[in-house]
């Protein structure tokens, strides 16, 4: 299945919607869009496409009302999300975790295109299993610029046949958030997360583990 998601958020209206699919938005706050699945996706085969604007002195919220489950499809384990996101104004996009089942196969890539002026924040959280699951893999890449020049290139696997699988265990979960610009202080939950500060007046917090905390 393709599904397709585009919001457009500018000053003094609220956001427009377009989505087909298995995603719909919902907007929840004048300011708000919640995601909602309609159908059981990303099953193998299936890719997610979402494109965002943030037009100037806007600001959107991009949330999900549940944790988005990737699962193996009959043709294939392969499935895919990707974000296209430009930004002028303010975004804080922050979904539900990612959970990948035994024997799927999930890919995510994340595009950011800022402003100067541009205020962000991304957070991304994934879990490889259900519960008594260890065997799924999920790779990741997010590539930011501001302006004219690159901010971040991120990319981390995670799960079975990864770069950090091996016998004696591998982390099975992820927290990343990019925050652009540096905020005086920023909350490191879990506590053990690493928080970089990144050229370009940004920070990148991240952390693995076995299992997500409760937030």
């Amino acid at each position: 299945m393709r599904t397709e998601v585009v919001l457009i958020a500018t000053k003094g209206q609220l956001p427009r919607m377009r989505c087909s699919g298995s995603l719909q938005a919902r907007l929840t706050s004048t300011d708000t869009v919640h995601l909602v699945g309609v159908a059981a996706s990303p099953l193998g085969g299936d890719e997610i496409s979402v494109h965002i604007e943030v037009g100037e002195n806007a600001v959107l919220r991009v949330r999900s009302v549940a944790a988005t489950v990737a699962l193996p499809g009959r043709d294939t384990v392969h499935s895919s999300t990707a974000w296209a996101c430009s930004v002028e104004g303010e975004l804080d996009l922050d979904p539900a975790p990612t959970i990948v089942a035994a024997n799927a196969a999930h890919h995510s890539h994340v595009t950011v295109h800022g402003s100067a002026g541009a205020s962000l924040r991304l957070r991304e959280r994934v879990q490889i299993g259900r519960a008594g699951e260890s065997s799924g893999f999920w790779s990741g890449r997010l590539d930011a610029d501001v302006g004219d020049r690159p901010l971040l290139r991120h990319r981390v696997e995670l799960g079975a046949g990864s770069v950090t699988d091996d016998e004696l265990g591998c982390p099975l979960a992820l927290i990343s958030e990019l925050r652009y610009p540096t905020m005086d202080s920023i909350e490191t939950s879990p506590i053990d997360a690493t928080l970089l500060h990144l050229a370009g007046d940004a920070t990148l917090l991240t952390w693995q583990g076995r299992r997500l905390p409760a937030d």
